[in-house]
């Protein structure tokens, strides 16, 4: 499965630790803004709370002398404002049309009507905040009460006080609490990267000790173990990779053994057969040079036994062959030879030059083993002339650095169905079809592959477009030399090592 292209961008530890960072800095800021509205709220209560009880004490010892001295209320108004807290106020006085004022006025809209309308209707007063031109302002109303019937209850006297106090040093020390939490904050993400690092590679030491096991196992060490620490998620991850390493080291033993045994049997086997066939193939031959001169069903028997033998003959070397490749001790020869005239040599040694058709270009040379070349060519004409049909043609050609063998006929083609497996062993794709001479029983072509690989080229099989097979192997001009597996046992010499 794919990462999305955000998230593959950054590693496990970046995201770790970034995660860790933002859950930090949320933290951090919820917890700066929660504390900032709770320190806001009980700064301004307390200057608000403060200044709205003094206020109230003086209103209440206000007594008004009616009709209103505006100079008497003047001086009273200085004397009020000189006791103001906790900060400085402007006190100023309505009634009806009058207004007296121990100060400059504010500006216009502090004094809201709201807040007349409230300080006129509310023994209590009222008391409002107000920000004006950016400058934050207490406004406090509160009605003058009078008795007029001595020990009688208080009533409004028309009088209304009102105290303007500006909080710009509340509003100062909130803009410092702002300025702390503002300024802690990075220095608090800088320390909590500290332990967003250590968990991070808490986190990731198991993943990174999991990756170079895998790793290790990937290059064949199945005995790769993880250390298994603690009791936590990544420890039971460690002791689930443990177990099924063990399982998976157990199950490749147990193949490779079975393996082992088989191709030891196959090889054994065909060791056995070679010395008795051996035999068997000198009478045959003496049989065949006899046959004219025995009546015609025994000569039909002698011919076919001799066929069937040399069939077994060829099928026992390509089986030990076969086991070869597949134990890895298959050598290489190499020498560098004319490409042309190492086809010739296989087709006319086998008799074929005078059916098969050639593009043969001369100067072609190439370093390869040519033993294992006369066979992949071999068994590539012969498979053509087998199941194919004539015209076959072998052509040569360069192609991107590399020797190009193609072996094409004429006949029906290959099925889609087999052209996956015309490689594998002993597959046929007509059950019903007939053994021949020289096919292997199906190891033809397998064996073909496995020389061209041992070359370090490339072998493929499918339909030409005019009709027919078409069989395509190219080979390296320089051999096998820059191949990683095998080693130099010798001049010229390459073993096919595990």
């Amino acid at each position: 499965m794919k990462l999305p292209a955000a998230t593959a961008a950054f590693g496990v530890r970046t995201r770790l630790v970034l995660a860790f960072l933002l859950v930090a800095a949320v933290s951090a800021v919820t917890t700066a803004a929660l504390t900032y509205r709770e320190a806001r709220n009980a700064v301004l209560e307390r200057a608000q709370d403060t200044a709205v009880a003094s206020f109230r004490e003086e209103a209440e010892r206000f007594v008004p002398r009616l009709p209103l001295d505006r100079e008497a209320v003047r001086w009273e108004l200085y004397d009020i404002a000189a006791r103001s807290k906790p900060h400085p106020w402007i006190v100023f006085a309505e009634y009806a049309s009058v207004r007296v004022s121990s100060g400059d006025r504010p500006a216009s809209g502090v004094l809201t009507a709201e807040l007349r309308r409230s300080a006129r209707t509310s023994p209590r007063g009222a008391f409002q905040r107000v920000v004006k031109d950016g400058d934050a302002y207490l406004t406090i109303g509160m009605p003058v009460m009078t008795r007029v019937v001595a020990g009688g209850p208080a009533v409004p006297s028309g009088l209304v006080l009102y105290a303007v106090m500006s909080l710009v040093n509340e509003e100062t020390d909130i803009d410092a609490l702002v300025t702390a939490a503002r300024d802690g904050a990075l220095p608090g993400l800088a320390a909590a990267l500290v332990p967003a690092l250590l968990a991070a590679r808490s986190v990731l030491r198991p993943v990174r000790e999991l990756r170079r096991a895998a790793h290790s196992m990937g290059g064949g060490r199945l005995d790769t173990r993880i250390a298994v620490r603690g009791r936590d998620e990544m420890a039971d991850l460690a002791r689930t990779f443990n177990a099924s390493a063990a399982r998976l080291e157990h199950s490749v033993r147990e193949l490779r053994d079975a393996g082992t045994r088989a191709r030891r049997f196959a090889s054994d086997v065909s060791h056995e057969l070679r010395t008795p066939l051996a035999g068997m193939l000198a009478v045959t031959d003496v049989l065949d040079e006899d046959a004219e001169r025995l009546d015609p069903d025994t000569a039909r028997a002698v011919r076919l036994i001799s066929a069937e033998t040399g069939k077994l003959a060829l099928l026992v070397e390509d089986l030990m062959e076969m086991s070869r490749f597949d134990a890895r001790v298959a050598e290489l020869n190499t020498d560098e030879v004319d490409a042309a005239e190492a086809v010739r040599r296989t087709l006319s040694g086998r008799r074929w030059h005078e059916r098969v058709g050639t593009e043969l270009p001369d100067g072609i040379r190439v370093r390869l083993d040519p033993r294992r070349f006369d066979v992949i060519v071999a068994n590539l004409v012969g498979n053509a002339l087998r199941h194919g049909a004539e015209p076959v043609t072998v052509r040569l050609s360069r192609r991107a650095g590399a020797l190009a063998v193609e072996v094409r006929d004429h006949g029906a083609g290959i099925a889609d169905t087999v052209l996956p497996h015309v490689f594998d062993r002993f597959y046929k794709a007509d059950a019903a079809r007939s053994r021949s001479p020289g096919s292997g029983l199906g190891l033809g072509l397998a064996i073909v592959q496995e020389n061209v690989r041992l070359h370090g080229g490339t072998v493929d099989a499918r339909n030409a477009s005019g009709g027919g097979a078409l069989f395509t192997v190219e080979l390296p001009f320089d051999g096998p030399a820059s191949r990683e597996e095998g080693s130099r046992s010798g001049p010229g010499r390459t073993e096919c090592a595990p």
